[in-house]
């Protein structure tokens, strides 16, 4: 598209309509957040969990070894809040830690039996609830609207979004192939990992995280 025509499109596009839309969006957002994902977590571990703890478990689910500053940036919280979050879990039976002697940052953390079954009873009270919520769309109809959600998420973050930047915002939904990375034009931090962890050697000292 031409820059006169990006012109004509933006003014085309009024003020109610970008409200609308972004109204919209908000309200989606919060109805994923509030009556999917944490009414499931009460669901299924009742007050034991707060949806934090819970991210991290996932978090760790998907990673071998974690920096305490990549998981404070996943959560949204300081690494002493990590740090503390992590010694609660391992406490409760729900997180197994140890941590490489060489580099006293990184933390490798595993879960436990406790908190695998916790984790597939989330996802599996997820899944039947969102095809409960959705049983009225068609398939093609839900994967066409995925791809334009990327689409719009990828055109609001990519103008000045730095080419390196990690990109953490799915949290729970991790997926092999993300289109909002490419078309915003971020660095997928589990895929990242992913590279990072391939041939590494998989077997540090024990200890624990200061």
């Amino acid at each position: 598209m031409q820059p006169e025509e990006e012109m004509v499109g933006a003014e085309a596009l009024s003020a109610e309509l970008s409200n609308e839309f972004l109204s919209s969006a908000r309200v989606l957002a919060w109805s994923v957040r509030e009556v999917i994902e944490r009414t499931v977590l009460r669901e299924v571990s009742g007050d034991k969990l707060t949806f934090a703890q819970f991210k991290l478990l996932y978090l760790v689910a998907h990673t071998d070894v974690l920096s305490i500053g990549d998981a404070a940036g996943f959560l949204g919280v300081t690494c002493g809040a990590v740090s503390r979050t992590v010694d609660k879990l391992v406490r409760r039976r729900l997180l197994r830690r140890v941590a490489p002697q060489e580099d006293r940052r990184l933390i490798r953390l595993a879960l436990t039996e406790t908190s695998r079954k916790l984790m597939d009873a989330y996802l599996t009270a997820r899944d039947y609830k969102a095809r409960m919520a959705f049983r009225q769309f068609a398939p093609e109809d839900l994967r066409k609207t995925s791809e334009l959600l990327d689409r719009l998420a990828g055109a609001i973050v990519s103008d000045g979004s730095d080419p390196n930047a990690t990109c953490m915002q799915c949290e729970i939904y991790v997926r092999d192939r993300c289109r909002f990375g490419e078309y915003g034009h971020r660095n997928c931090f589990y895929q990242r990992h992913k590279k990072q962890a391939h041939g590494a050697d998989p077997g540090p000292a024990e200890g624990k995280v200061e």
